[in-house]
């Protein structure tokens, strides 16, 4: 908001003016300047600035101001006509001229009143400038925002990065040699929480034999020259790690990547490599077969129980030959779970025969997985034994396909012949269960519906285990 400040003796400076001086004293004043009488018609125009781009200015002599603005701008310009002949202080408004350019002529305008019934005359100030300031800002503060958040995308991304890596990293302050930050491969390589590494002096997470060798790496680093990678030992820690460091800087000051290795190409992490221990010791423990084949399905390796299983003596005897050799159905089993596979990663549950070395032969079912990358692709296979649970269930109380989307995943699994008896056995089944519901479980009434003797109705039930058979028979 703007004040009119009064000259003090306006009445003697100012006395002399005439009509052309007091034309000039206002267009001076005013980048726009219109002459308008009491109804708010413009009588007269001054523009003093030829940049103002008011085309047609000149043709406004004669028109309402309120039709030369846009029509949000109408209110202001009946607000300033209004307070044209008040006494308190004189308002500024932003009003915005239509331009022929495109875009409007923003004027910030303030009128009052020459005498108690004269003419107003509307002062303009050009707002173009501090618009184009403005605008300019704006898209200064857009552009801020934009890098804002692509440092954070980058942060993140680095956070991200920084976190799932697989090996031990540690960020070092060269001057004081604490540990800045460091990522979760390094906890479990130092075998101690990252709450307790970050803040720590990095000499002391190695051995007193190491610290020498790992000070003068962080030297040389922090000297811009070139150091060479050194091997050192972990405090406590019976593995010689390869260490490695190189200078970043951050902000105003400069940072150490120190990276901890296995220096040798078979020595993984003391946590991954027992937990790999752990995981061999309990597939070869496991009373399931467990083989694992290349992708051609010619077995790599074996564990105990698979050998025990095919009646061999040796896990060497298996080694190199094809898995079909002790599957059931040769040539077709082993194709059937090798597509399987290409096609969807893992196989579950896949019924079929393991011959052993004797002749014998097992009822089994067949979990199955691709592991198509690595250093080695290969297909890992889980055999169970279902011979004893197939024995133990009586066959009338065994769980029937319910769909025809159930039969069709047998298909591959099971023989043809056993999924059309698996059919027949459903149909029957389905019937009778109708005919006792339609005879409301009169079995004499039901064996005549089905044009059964009530002797085979009998047994049929109890094949598939419907109904109580302990009442009277002849119902």
């Amino acid at each position: 908001m703007f004040f009119v400040n009064h000259f003090e003796t306006a009445q003697p400076t100012l006395a002399g003016l005439d009509a052309e001086a007091t034309a000039s004293l206002i267009a001076a004043a005013a980048d726009v300047a219109l002459i308008l009488d009491g109804d708010g018609v413009i009588r007269d125009v001054s523009v003093g600035s030829v940049d103002m781009a008011l085309e047609g200015y000149r043709q406004w002599v004669g028109l309402s101001w309120a039709e030369t603005v846009t029509v949000e701008s109408r209110p202001k310009v009946e607000a300033l006509l209004h307070d044209a002949g008040g006494k308190a202080a004189r308002k500024w408004r932003h009003v915005n001229h239509p331009s022929a350019r495109g875009g409007d002529v923003p004027v910030l305008y303030s009128a009052i009143r020459i005498g108690k019934e004269g003419p107003v005359v509307a002062f303009g100030r050009d707002l173009r400038p501090l618009s184009t300031l403005q605008q300019r800002l704006v898209e200064a503060q857009q552009a801020m925002e934009r890098d804002y958040l692509r440092l954070r995308h980058m942060e993140t991304r680095y956070r991200h990065l920084f976190q799932s890596v697989s090996e031990a990293v540690l960020i070092v302050d060269p001057v004081t040699q604490q540990v800045t930050d460091a990522n979760p491969a390094s906890s479990q390589l130092i075998g101690e929480p990252l709450k307790r590494i970050i803040g720590r002096a990095v000499p002391e997470c190695f051995d007193e034999a190491s610290r020498t060798a790992v000070l003068a790496l962080i030297a040389t680093v922090r000297s811009g020259a070139r150091a060479e990678d050194v091997n050192a030992r972990l405090s406590g820690g019976q593995w010689e790690l390869s260490v490695s460091a190189s200078l970043f800087r951050q902000e105003s000051g400069s940072l150490v990547l120190m990276r901890l290795a296995p220096s040798r190409a078979d020595a993984a992490t003391p946590l991954a490599h027992g937990s790999e221990t752990m995981l061999l010791k309990a597939v070869e423990s496991i009373p399931d077969a467990f083989v694992v084949t290349d992708p051609d399905g010619h077995v790599l390796t074996a564990n105990s129980a698979f050998i025990e299983l095919i009646q061999l003596a040796s896990p060497d005897q298996v080694v190199g030959e094809s898995l079909d050799r002790w599957l059931g159905r040769s040539g077709v089993d082993l194709s059937v779970l090798i597509a399987n596979l290409r096609q969807h990663g893992t196989v579950r549950l896949f019924a079929t025969t393991l011959r052993g070395q004797y002749g014998s032969t097992s009822q089994v079912e067949i979990s199955a997985t691709a592991v198509p990358h690595g250093e080695q692709p290969c297909l890992g296979f889980t055999i169970r034994d279902i011979g004893r649970r197939l024995a133990s269930e009586p066959r009338g109380r065994r769980e029937l396909p319910r769909s025809a989307g159930q039969l069709t995943e047998l298909v591959g699994r099971v023989p043809l012949k056993d999924i059309v008896g698996e059919t027949t056995d459903l149909i029957e089944q389905l019937c009778i269960e109708a005919a006792l519901e339609l005879t409301r479980d009169n079995r004499a009434s039901a064996a005549e519906m089905l044009g059964l003797s009530r002797q085979s109705l009998y047994v049929k039930l109890r094949r598939y285990g419907l109904g109580d058979l302990g009442g009277d028979p002849d119902k």
